[in-house]
């Protein structure tokens, strides 16, 4: 794996230096000053918060544990590396950096944040600050805090992944569908939601800490919401057992994946739905290929939605006419993927071009993330739902469309909670490569 990534990691620091000569040229700075990140403390408590870098400042170098290291990057020359490193005795200091890609930084050690104002040319041209600020930074210099006009067009550029940044998601995938083939197991076994996410942590090798996102582990009813942040400890009795949803992705140096499974504790109905989704949800994936506008993979996931509906005898209109009337809406409320690397939900989903103009989200649908047109090295998620949500269903009951619905049908299903399946998509010059399943493929 090092081997790979050391092979890959100089065309992607290559074509970090382009993008940020471009962006600097464009928008009049000399150099940018990108920090890490600082450790933030809980209010009125000695404790910290998890410490999350900076997705501009990992993009450069994997130090995703060590706050207050900075990168200097000046068009024309070797990047700075200001590398935190204190003499600390009631905490461990960052090792020494070390790796593949050390050797394109110029790695300069501080031991206390106020020392990398030493390092730092700010006042000496235009410099610009990414990051988050604070009033200590406000004496240096710095020509502007994040402006708008290059952070537009870094996050304008980070839409196309480059080899290293795929190959990263690639092994984010593999730890985390070795999570999910854990939780099964435990959830197969009788496990609580709790058990569940303890044996996932165990399977992909991460603390709550190191984790992209919260996971999102549902046990029946809990499965209808979308972005359910419990972890019940009672283990359900076996009566008490319907289904189970996971959506949980694992963090591979600063890069994400973003995987969802659903399952059935019997070979019922609502096993048949859950395959009938799957099936859907490959046939989206299928439509993936440059030139293909986002926004038409959505509103295909809500046809294929519709067509679930109507196999299962949950609404009584054709499906193109419930898309139309909008009741697809009410079982699936959210968009049907997003942008992913650096963060989950990635930026510059909405961008038209690199100067912050934007792409409208379709009519009737303001949850997607995503509208763009499709193109090579994209990296984005395609994650269809079907849900039985009682606050929307409730007022699709109150609407002229109530009387297209079963209305038994539909409490027949409530107890599972509903249906999501998840998987990475790298967009390919002819379609897309599926990071997750390849995934599973390989840790079954």
């Amino acid at each position: 794996m090092d081997y790979e990534l050391a092979t890959l990691y100089p065309h992607h620091f290559q074509s970090l230096c382009e993008r940020h000569d471009r962006a600097l040229s464009a928008t009049g700075f000399d150099a940018v000053v990108i920090h890490g990140g600082e450790q933030h403390m809980i209010f009125l408590d000695d404790m910290p918060y998890p410490f999350k870098p900076n997705p501009h400042f990992k993009a450069w170098v994997p130090v995703l544990k060590n706050p207050n290291c900075s990168i200097i990057y000046k068009a024309g020359s070797k990047p700075v590396l200001l590398y935190f490193q204190p003499v600390d005795y009631w905490h461990k200091p960052a090792a020494s950096p070390s790796g593949y890609w050390v050797d394109h930084f110029d790695i300069r050690l501080i031991a206390s944040p106020e020392e990398a104002r030493k390092h730092i040319e700010a006042g000496r041209g235009r410099t610009a600050f990414i990051g988050e600020s604070n009033d200590s930074f406000s004496s240096w210099g710095f020509a502007e805090s994040n402006p708008k006009r290059l952070v537009d067009r870094l996050h304008y550029e980070r839409t196309w992944k480059t080899p290293y940044e795929i190959e990263c998601m690639r092994q984010a995938n593999a730890m985390g569908v070795r999570g999910h083939n854990a939780a099964e197991r435990t959830w197969r076994d009788g496990g609580s939601e709790y058990d569940i996410h303890l044996d996932y942590l165990r399977a992909s090798t991460q603390s709550e800490a190191e984790l992209p996102y919260g996971n999102i582990i549902a046990l029946n009813e809990n499965a209808s919401i979308l972005h359910y942040q419990h972890l019940e400890r009672a283990k359900p009795e076996e009566n008490d057992r319907h289904s189970f949803l996971i959506d949980a992705g694992a963090d591979f140096n600063g890069y994400a994946s973003d995987i969802t499974r659903t399952y059935s504790h019997r070979a019922d109905e609502f096993q048949q739905m859950i395959v009938a989704m799957d099936k859907a949800q490959q046939a989206i994936c299928e439509e993936v290929r440059p030139g293909v506008d986002y926004r038409t993979i959505h509103l295909l996931a809500h046809q294929k939605v519709a067509e679930i509906l109507a196999e299962f005898k949950i609404i009584s209109v054709e499906p193109s006419s419930a898309l139309e009337r909008g009741i697809t809406s009410t079982f699936l409320p959210h968009g049907v993927g997003h942008f992913i690397g650096l963060q989950v939900h990635d930026v510059a989903g909405f961008s038209a071009d690199a100067d912050g103009s934007t792409i409208p989200k379709p009519d009737g649908h303001p949850f997607l993330r995503l509208t763009r047109v499709i193109e090579e090295k994209q990296v984005f998620t395609i994650e269809p739902g079907l849900y039985f949500i009682d606050s929307l269903l409730g007022e699709l009951r109150q609407s002229d469309n109530a009387k297209h619905v079963d209305w038994k049908r539909v409490d027949s299903f409530r107890q599972f909670g509903g249906i999501r399946i998840e998987d990475d998509l790298a967009v390919t010059s002819d379609g897309s490569e599926n990071l997750t399943r390849e995934a599973f493929a390989m840790n079954g």
